[in-house]
């Protein structure tokens, strides 16, 4: 099972993924920065291209 994780160090909250897929991220209302809704997303393709497409390469998904 593929991973998700998102470098909050490096979001800068500009709402690509939740623009991309927002069934799967979210803004966090703590940090402001994307995160997931469900921890133990399945890894699609939708999310693949949102992380592709994301500007800061924040989003890493671990095979």
């Amino acid at each position: 099972m593929s991973t998700i994780i998102i470098d909050s160090y490096l979001c800068n909250a500009c709402q690509t993924c939740i623009e991309m897929c927002p069934d799967v991220f979210e803004l966090s209302e703590l940090t402001g920065k994307a995160e997931l809704i469900d921890p133990d997303q399945e890894v699609t393709a939708a999310i693949r291209q949102a992380a592709a497409f994301c500007p800061e390469k924040c989003i890493e998904i671990l095979d």
